[in-house]
């Protein structure tokens, strides 16, 4: 059985688990996170049924989906854009039951995972990381498209640990204030002011996807908004 991590009406997501379809036998089950691996978990335990696997991801599983016959053996792989440290929690997860059911012996032959992180999405989680870790931040801003996963998992990031401002672009920034998608919402919001007075540390990320015009423009307004060109960024 193939476990494709992630969004199941995600379009990569689809186009992954679509693949396992194309063997004989193949099915696939769609886990968004690490709450709905909890799920699988306890049934491959012995702690749910193989009723509570089929209600909760009857819109994520292949048709005929059998969690008896079919969470037996699994290999997992992660839709790209997926937050690293939640892939490598997910996948721990999903070894220690298979192990708990099965012993270490079976293991290699019950469970496989594979690394299908993007380079770039790694690249920029490992920088927000080192940011974060650096420490001085006064806010956040993540640029990027509301709808793309890597760059809602840079925000998911950042949030625990500093004020952030998810915004898709330059619009968003205007007069004293911001409109930004907090995390875990569905709808935008409205901050302002959005920084404090006086000297301010802005931390800024962007997904991997985001051009840079955009990432340019944002900075320009925001520089804007403290009185300052980018022309001021090299005096």
């Amino acid at each position: 059985m193939h476990q494709p991590d992630g969004k199941h009406r995600h379009e990569e997501t689809r186009a992954t688990a679509s693949q396992a379809l194309t063997n004989e036998g193949g099915r696939y089950l769609c886990v968004r996170d690490v709450r709905e691996a909890a799920i699988v978990c306890a049934f491959i335990t012995g702690e749910a049924t193989a009723g509570d696997i089929r209600v909760r991801f009857a819109e994520a599983a292949s048709h005929n989906f059998d969690p008896e016959r079919d969470l037996q053996r699994i290999g997992l792989a992660n839709q790209t854009t997926m937050l690293m440290s939640e892939s490598l929690e997910l996948q721990e997860m999903l070894r220690a039951a298979m192990r708990d059911r099965y012993g270490d012996a079976q293991l290699a032959l019950r469970f496989r995972a594979f690394d299908t992180i993007c380079s770039a999405t790694q690249d920029r989680q490992d920088a927000v990381l080192a940011l974060l870790d650096a420490g001085g931040l006064d806010v956040m801003v993540v640029i990027g498209g509301y709808n793309s996963s890597n760059t809602q998992a840079l925000a998911r990031m950042c949030a625990p640990r500093v004020p952030t401002f998810h915004n898709d672009h330059a619009g968003c920034i205007a007069d004293a204030g911001i409109r930004h998608r907090p995390v875990g919402q569905a709808a935008e919001a409205a901050a302002v002011p959005w920084f404090p007075s006086g000297p301010v540390a802005i931390g800024i990320t962007a997904g991997a996807s985001t051009p840079n015009s955009v990432v340019g423009d944002v900075v320009e307004r925001i520089l804007a908004q403290r009185g300052y060109t980018a022309a001021d960024l090299n005096d």
